[in-house]
């Protein structure tokens, strides 16, 4: 989970956990990036929706060191199964 936040992170995306009756999802605020996890959703569904949120964004690899490329490019060749 670290990994992922990381890797929002360093696309400039802000990671909140939320308590409330949604689902995940990244979305622009005030020209903010940002990611809303639901506080109350367990790991394991805390964990597919940002692998989602990765996968369905067009990001530029460039800014990446080598394992961050290479994990990124895991998640997007990887299908969930949850």
């Amino acid at each position: 989970m670290e990994k992922l936040e990381s890797l929002l992170k360093e696309f400039g995306y802000r990671v909140r956990y939320e308590k409330g009756n949604f689902k995940t999802g990244a979305c622009v605020l005030q020209s903010n990036k940002v990611v809303v996890v639901n506080r109350f959703s367990n790991l394991e569904m805390k964990i597919g929706a940002l692998v989602s949120i990765l996968r369905d964004m067009s990001l530029d690899e460039g800014s990446l060191n080598d394992k961050q490329r290479q994990f990124l490019r895991s998640i997007k060749q990887t299908k969930l199964a949850i």
